[in-house]
């Protein structure tokens, strides 16, 4: 086993000819990669193969650090074709060292480091795979592999295919591979170093851009990487322009410079974007105090200008609401928005059917009448077929007493507001009959009702809770260390900061608080904002490490609400989504070892 440290390389001075790019994200030629071959008894480790051989070269910046070598007892007979295609014979390897003793020598050599490799599927999976077996916990190295790479930049018109000896000829490499897993990873080394020039000339100059790069991306979209060189590295949110200004596309990232530049360098295969790219002209930049105001930003802007290229959030006007009308004899109704008349609503649902679902639920649990005419105090009407069916009380025809029906409307206002639990008793009391008796599409529909309402009205529940709040203040730590700090008001986001680290916190959250936007409330349990804001603001202040600078009001929720039923729902759903129908048919890919 040998290991020799500061070899000179050739590759040097290509590595060279980058180092001037204005870099994002981890630059290659800071990282330092371990470029590791195997040579092995067979191609598969599942049928018993074993290594004979690891080589590896360690470099970075075109600069190699250190070598690799070391022969592996594989404690079985080499086979007589494979000891003619790398040369290693039962006699070189009979005073080896065993599996067991190099691959901890490989792995600490190896440590910190990207792994590389041609074809890197298989000679990591024999690491990974005898670091199993041996016990040895894996360090989780990330993993280029040059013949994918290869794949997406090199033409026929280089090489006639990507295997290591033809990427060797065309990069000019100072090794000719030959079956020994050191020369192999030297000759690697040579044709890493010159995709890496390649691919430096479309703009690909760190790692996240190597991991993510594609070759659909076509070259008129990366002639436009220009368009991001004058957006700064910071939290906001990004406008693609066409020539007549119109926007076509916006959205928000923790690094506007970062994410801008990948639709022209990076792996963006979506029809769609490559299309949106193709007309775009200018790209403006809103940077942001904080990832929260971005994503706020974000919403605030796609339904102002609504974008042809989002197909998310261009219509939060576009909704539903449940209401529990306030009338003397009060019943459910579909509706599009809320109004000051002291109606309770549940909602608002994205689509119609969910409303629906959510209407049935409800209806399935209490006999409220069903009837749209507004009813007199003293109705004199003949009942309809669902009073003969005991699912309504009937006031129409004198059935019930005012007293009788509100006592009614009063439960079904709770379930509303506060707890679900007689929905969730009296539908899943339905689902275990219907399944006993067989009928199990009948039973799925209550599931799925009984699913849309109690999301609803979790959802109804925690809104309300933020929006009944004039003003909440909330501070946290975040991942880069500062404190962002939030003012919301009536679940609308009024104003966001980052405490500077000389300022006094407590002046500064003053200070935050006097420039923020003045809110008004909403009519009933809307927020001053679209739902959908105030849910981002919802998540922010329910994560770890949340600290209350100031309420103005209260901000709680139910302990009874319907969101602890939620669990059960969720796994539920995610059982429901892992399932493959028994007639769906099932691909399998061959796994197999290219040529080299």
């Amino acid at each position: 086993m040998t290991t020799s440290p500061l070899l000179p390389t050739p590759s040097a001075s290509r590595w060279a000819a980058q180092m001037s790019f204005d870099e994002l994200g981890r630059p290659l030629r800071d990282l330092t990669f371990c470029v590791v071959d195997l040579e092995t008894t067979g191609a598969a480790v599942s049928q018993g193969s074993m290594i004979t051989e690891i080589g590896a070269v360690k470099v970075r910046g075109g600069e190699v650090l250190g070598e690799f070598q070391t022969l592996v007892n594989p404690h079985a007979e080499i086979p007589p074709f494979i000891a003619v295609l790398t040369g290693i014979t039962n006699t070189m390897v009979a005073g080896a060292p065993a599996i067991e003793e190099a691959l901890p020598s490989f792995l600490e050599f190896a440590r910190g480091s990207v792994l590389v490799a041609h074809n890197a599927p298989f000679d990591v999976g024999f690491l990974q795979h005898f670091a199993r077996e041996l016990g040895h916990p894996w360090p989780g190295f990330e993993v280029l592999d040059t013949a994918r790479l290869a794949r997406r930049v090199v033409t026929r018109d280089d090489a006639p295919n990507c295997k290591l000896s033809s990427l060797a000829v065309a990069f000019g490499s100072a090794t000719t591979p030959n079956h020994r897993a050191l020369s192999d990873a030297r000759a690697t080394v040579d044709v890493l170093h010159g995709l890496f020039e390649r691919l430096g000339g479309l703009g690909v100059h760190t790692l996240e851009e190597l991991q993510t790069f594609s070759s659909r991306v076509t070259a008129a979209q990366r002639r436009k990487r220009h368009l991001a060189e004058d957006l700064p590295h910071a939290p906001g949110v990004y406008l693609f322009r066409d020539d007549r200004d119109h926007v076509l596309y916006i959205g928000t990232s923790r690094d506007l410079r970062t994410r801008v530049r990948s639709y022209f360098t990076a792996s963006e295969t979506r029809s769609r974007m490559g299309e949106m790219v193709g007309l775009a002209t200018r790209v403006d930049g809103i940077t942001c105090a904080t990832p929260l105001e971005a994503e706020v930003r974000e919403l605030r802007l796609i339904a102002q200008h609504k974008p042809r290229y989002n197909r998310r959030s261009r219509s939060p006007e576009k909704v539903h609401w449940l209401k529990l009308t306030n009338e003397p004899w009060p019943r459910l109704s579909l509706v599009r928005r809320v109004l000051d008349d002291e109606a309770d609503y549940l909602g608002p649902f994205s689509s119609r059917k969910r409303a629906e679902k959510s209407l049935a639920a409800l209806h399935e649990t209490f006999p409220v009448r069903q009837c749209s005419e507004r009813l007199p105090l003293a109705p004199s009407r003949s009942a309809c077929v669902l009073a003969e069916m005991d699912r309504c009380l009937a006031p129409c025809d004198g059935s019930v007493d005012l007293d009788t029906y509100a006592l009614m409307v009063s439960d079904l206002r709770d379930n509303l507001l506060h707890r679900a639990d007689e929905v969730v008793e009296a539908l899943t009391a339905r689902m275990t009959l219907l399944s006993a008796e067989e009928r199990f599409e009948d039973a799925g529909q209550h599931r799925d009702r009984l699913a849309a309402f109690v999301r609803a009205a979790s959802r109804t529940q925690r809104l309300s809770a933020l929006t009944r709040c004039a003003e909440l203040v909330a501070a946290r730590r975040e991942d880069d260390g500062r404190w962002a700090v939030h003012v919301v008001r009536h679940g609308r986001l009024a104003g966001a900061g980052v405490i500077p680290p000389e300022a006094h916190a407590g002046a500064y959250v003053e200070q935050l608080r006097a420039s923020s936007e003045s809110v008004a409330a909403g009519l009933g349990p809307t927020p001053a904002a679209t739902a959908e804001e105030t849910e981002k603001v919802l998540r922010w202040l329910e994560r770890p490490g949340i600290r209350l600078v100031h309420v103005d009001g209260e901000w709680s929720c139910p302990v009874r609400g319907a969101s602890r039923h939620l669990a059960t729902h969720d796994a539920v759903e995610e059982s429901r989504q892992s399932l493959v129908p028994f007639d769906e048919r099932r691909t399998l890919a061959t796994v197999h070892r290219p040529a080299r």
